[in-house]
């Protein structure tokens, strides 16, 4: 990307600094945040209403549904009480939205038997119905990828996909479907899901790296930071800058030091716990450091509008992680199968609280960075958590679990428990959601129209 503050050989030159100004080293290209020093008159401008700050889409997936009862709020829609499962949002209770009744009638069987389980994962953002083989995938574009391709010229990102568990892009994994549906909740088209980035370190380079393969390995070997490397360039920037920018660089450049101390520290205990192969459920703390690295890679990313669209599977659809950190050893998909067994039935709770207390993680983060319209990050933001099945006992595609947090930069009204009369298909929420993000479109999957209880 070529950038008019920078020279060929990676110098700052000017007095003001554009909004894609990045700091360059040897195969690598940091982003920035928003500075005051970017925009000559920022304050002014926003203040009247000229300038707007982008919106930022994110979409994380959990399996297996949820135990409803303990899911669901009590209440109406501006007098509510959150959940036991929801409890971890209470502090954010005012910048999210809690919505029932969404369905997704394309992951029901609907004459094509089992498969439950991959129908809920392949559905859950594209709302198409999937054909069932193990071949030839057939299923639809997904919502965040409708908003990627609108916003494609604008990051340097269109979107980015990441993951927990490994991609299988073969076989079956579920009563005759394709892996592929199991694997990937985001889809480019009909036949071409978009392939998640699980390790934290290839999520971190593919954000950041512009060099060539032998560059970015022989930096990895060497453990370089990526501070280290554009180094010069920053402290050039740091002597340009007021002092209410040098505060919030030296507050990011710590964050990304952060990040890579832990992915490090991460790689070595995984390295450490390899040769244990007694070891039956993996090293205790895995689940929340991973989880929540890959939350911090999503803030990074949008602070620093690499990306404004991302997608998070905390697990593959059907998975059957065993939550060892919490006290749950069984696999998560084999507990969902409880016949109201009351030792599962609590287990599953647990788990459902866990998996929200990590998202709550991403949306404090999201809320704690100050943003140029006058609010943070999360209010210029809609952040999606669900999951493609609600009951998972019974494989329930209706009245599905889903939050939407953040107000989309004023797009929604938020602090609601939102409860239409009737089922909805899935499908209108994105319709609404793609409005929002400025980025509409006509229809997706099953999509009846807009979700007007949102609006």
């Amino acid at each position: 990307m070529n950038d008019p503050t920078t020279n060929n050989a990676g110098s700052m030159s000017g007095a003001k600094l554009s909004r894609r100004t990045l700091l360059r080293g040897t195969g690598m290209a940091l982003g920035l945040p928003m500075l005051e020093s970017m925009t000559p008159m920022a304050k002014s401008a926003f203040a009247a209403g000229e300038t707007k700050s982008p919106k930022r889409m994110a979409m994380i997936f959990f399996p297996n549904g949820a135990i409803m009862p303990d899911w669901k709020p009590t209440g109406t829609e501006n007098d509510w009480q959150l959940s036991r499962t929801l409890k971890p949002l209470e502090s954010l209770k005012s910048k999210i939205n809690v919505i029932t009744n969404l369905a997704h009638e394309n992951g029901r069987a609907n004459g094509d038997g089992a498969g439950d389980h991959a129908r809920g994962g392949s559905t859950f953002l594209t709302a198409a119905r999937p054909v069932k083989t193990s071949g030839n995938i057939r299923l639809g574009i997904s919502v965040d990828q409708v908003a990627a391709t609108h916003l494609a010229n604008q990051t340097r990102l269109p979107s980015i996909e990441l993951g927990l568990e490994t991609n299988r892009g073969g076989g079956s994994c579920d009563s005759g479907y394709s892996c592929a549906y199991s694997s990937n909740i985001s889809w480019r088209n009909e036949t071409q899901p978009m392939p998640k980035e699980i390790t934290p370190r290839l999520a971190f380079e593919r954000m950041f790296s512009k060099g060539n393969a032998n560059e970015n390995r022989k930096r990895n070997v060497e453990r370089q930071s990526i501070l280290d490397v554009v180094r010069v360039d920053a402290e050039r920037l740091m002597k340009k800058v007021g002092q209410s920018d040098k505060r919030k660089l030296d507050e990011y450049f710590t964050s990304v030091r952060e990040i890579e101390t832990r992915i490090v520290r991460a790689e070595e205990d995984d390295q450490k716990a390899m040769p244990d192969l007694k070891v039956p459920f993996g090293r205790v703390e895995a689940f929340r450091e991973h989880a929540r690295l890959m939350y911090d890679l999503m803030a990074l990313g949008f602070q620093t509008d690499t990306t404004r669209v991302a997608t998070l599977m905390l697990d593959n659809a059907g998975g059957s992680r065993r939550y060892t950190e919490i006290g749950v050893k069984e696999g998560h998909h084999q507990m969902s199968h409880h016949r109201n067994s009351e030792d599962l039935v609590e287990n599953l709770r647990n788990v459902d609280r866990y998996l929200v207390e990590q998202f709550a993680y991403f949306l404090n983060k999201l809320d704690s960075i100050s943003d140029p319209s006058g609010g943070t990050l999360l209010d210029q933001s809609m952040v999606l958590y669900g999951s493609g099945i609600s009951d998972g006992n019974r494989h329930d595609h209706g009245d599905l679990p889903i939050v939407l947090a953040g107000g989309g930069g004023g797009s929604f009204k938020t602090g609601r428990f939102i409860q239409p009369k009737s089922e909805r298909p899935m499908g209108n929420l994105f319709l609404s959601m793609l409005d929002g993000m400025g980025t509409p479109a006509e229809s997706i999957g099953d999509s009846s129209g807009r979700l007007t209880e949102l609006a």
